[in-house]
Order: C-alpha cells, then sequence, then structure tokens
C-alpha cells in the first residue's frame, strides 16, 4: 500500500479527473479497504478540499465547488496567476501545450472559489493582449471552453447559443464529444441531437454554455478522430497549411518573437526549424519577416509562391520610391 501522503495525492488527481465515483470503485483503483478510503476522504477535507459524498449502496464521492482555496497549497494570488497563466497557454500552438492547458484549467476552475473567479474575469476584461494573427480569429470565453471541457470530459448533455457563419442565431443541445484547436481556432465536435447528425462548433460562435445534468453513452464517431473529423469540416475540406522552415537565428531568439504561433526545435546554436499550422499563409510570411534573419522554406511551396509575389510587389514599391 502506498504511503498516506501519495495515496492522498492520488485520491485527489482520482476525484480531479471526473466528477463522480462509485465508493467501491474509488477504493479498488486505490487499493484500500473502504474504511481507509473514508478516512482519507477525511484527510482531503481537513486540507481544505470540498468532498461531497452520498450514502447508500451505491454511495460515492465527488468534488465540489470550493468555499476557500486548501491551505499550503495555492493562496489565493497563486491561484489567480495559475488560472490566468493557464488560460493563456490554451491559445499556445505548441504541440500538445493547449490540449494540456485545458484539462489543467478545467481541474482548476473546478475547486475554484467564487470570489476568485470574479478576479480572474475581472482581469481578462481590462487585459488587451498585443497579438496579432490568422485574420477574423475571435477570442474564445475562457468560461465557456472549461464548461464545454467539463461536460466533453463527464459525457454529459451539453446546451448553448450559437452564431453560424451567415449570422443566423440558433439554440444547441449536443452530446460533446472533444474540443479540438485548430491554427488558432477552438472547435467542438459534438452529437447534435436537435439535428441528429454530427457537427463542427466553432468555440468563438458559442455562448451560454451550460450542462444539462444528464449523461450519455458516447455514440460511436464517423471518422478516425475528431481532429480528421474537424479537418474535413473545414472550408473547402482542405487541410490547414502545415508550414515549416529553416531559420538562421538562434531558437531562443525566434521562440521569444512568434514562439506563440509555432513550434521551434533547435538544429544548432545558430539554426532552428519552425513549425505552424495555419488556414491563411499570410500570417505565416508576416511572421518570418518580422524576424529579420534569413530563412529557408522546406514545405510549403505555396508559402514559396505567396513570399515570391509579395517580394515583387514590395520591389516595384522600392522601385517607384527611389525612381
Amino acid at each position: 500500500m502506498a504511503n498516506t501522503s501519495s495515496r492522498t495525492l492520488r485520491l485527489l488527481s482520482l476525484l480531479q479527473s471526473q466528477r463522480y465515483w462509485p465508493g467501491a470503485e474509488l477504493a479498488e483503483r486505490l487499493g484500500v479497504s473502504g474504511r481507509t478510503l473514508r478516512r482519507d476522504i477525511e484527510r482531503l477535507r481537513e486540507l481544505g478540499y470540498p468532498v461531497a459524498a452520498s450514502r447508500g449502496v451505491d454511495g460515492g464521492y465527488q468534488l465540489t465547488h470550493g468555499v476557500s482555496l486548501p491551505p499550503l497549497v495555492l493562496d489565493d494570488d497563486e491561484a489567480v496567476a495559475l488560472a490566468v497563466g493557464l488560460r493563456s497557454a490554451t491559445h499556445s500552438s505548441v504541440t500538445g501545450m493547449a490540449e494540456a492547458s485545458v484539462q489543467a484549467l478545467t481541474k482548476v476552475v473546478q475547486v475554484m472559489p467564487q470570489r476568485l473567479r470574479r478576479r480572474v474575469e475581472a482581469l481578462q476584461a481590462v487585459t488587451v493582449p498585443a497579438a496579432w494573427g490568422e485574420a477574423g480569429t475571435e477570442p474564445v470565453d475562457p468560461l465557456a471552453l472549461t464548461s464545454v471541457a467539463q461536460c466533453c470530459r463527464d459525457a454529459e448533455r451539453l446546451t448553448f447559443d450559437y452564431v453560424a457563419s451567415d449570422g443566423a442565431p440558433s439554440d444547441r443541445h449536443v452530446e460533446p464529444y472533444r474540443l479540438v484547436p485548430v491554427g488558432q481556432r477552438w472547435y467542438l465536435v459534438a452529437y447534435d441531437l436537435g439535428r441528429g447528425d454530427w457537427r463542427t462548433f466553432r468555440l468563438d460562435r458559442l455562448a451560454s454554455a451550460a450542462g444539462t445534468g444528464q449523461h450519455f453513452a458516447p455514440r460511436r464517431l464517423p471518422a478516425a478522430d475528431a481532429a480528421t473529423f474537424v479537418l474535413a469540416g473545414l472550408e473547402g475540406r482542405r487541410d490547414p497549411y502545415r508550414v515549416q522552415v529553416l531559420v538562421a537565428a538562434p531558437a531562443a531568439e525566434v521562440v521569444a518573437r512568434v514562439g506563440r504561433w509555432g513550434t521551434v526545435t533547435a538544429l544548432s546554436p545558430t539554426d532552428c526549424r519552425l513549425e505552424m499550422t495555419a488556414d491563411d499563409l499570410s500570417w505565416p510570411a508576416m511572421a518570418l519577416g518580422s524576424l529579420g534573419h534569413e530563412f529557408t522554406v522546406q514545405c510549403p511551396p505555396e508559402l514559396l509562391e505567396l513570399l515570391d509575389s509579395w517580394a515583387a510587389l514590395y520591389s516595384r514599391a522600392v522601385t517607384r520610391t527611389t525612381g
């Protein structure tokens, strides 16, 4: 049996991984008796974690919204800083970072007291990021993001207001499946109960997301995975461009300038590889131009064609200016 401290951490992790655990199943996962499990639950409560229990043969436990943060874990300022940092990281293009940030943010929000949620919302409301990127990209409401993520995780039906690309509003009732980040946008893959079919929804067009409390058995997705389903449904059924460029500059410098929009791999102290995903090649072209270093495009060929076109345009502009 694991020691008490490590078992308590394991218990906390399990409680955060899903909304509700039957007591017998939770004790089995931890390899302890029901009596030991009850003692461990009390230990978490003493540390400030709000664990609710339901009695009876099918009784179990779940982590509820907290009235205070656990002592010696995070103080108020640390909790706010963590939530804001994770929300910023949900826009990351670094491989795996966005998905992991959503999962971590979901856990943090689940136990965050209301007073701290208000602080995070206030900070978010008055913060204007100095970012540029894909044209037409709208910010995603972080609270909507976490609400949808929780319903995906718990297989809970979800309702929300949605605005289609033509501006038509609608009310949706869905069985959410997965969240998929593509470029600088987030997409929800879900089975639309009203339409009787699978659909993809852009999160920046989604509002008033709320779980219904009704759980469901996940249906079989008509695709290899959620990412494949989203990419197949994008405009014109064209996959986003995968950009790969060799840059004659140290990796740390490239990360500082454009790391938010791509993955940077050091090849030597003076060279690196930059990889991006984009629906529109204009913003990778601008990002490369902002580096001020020589670079070699490995793919796609469409980026080379765009750069040639821009080079000719700029050359003509210089000729007219100096002529």
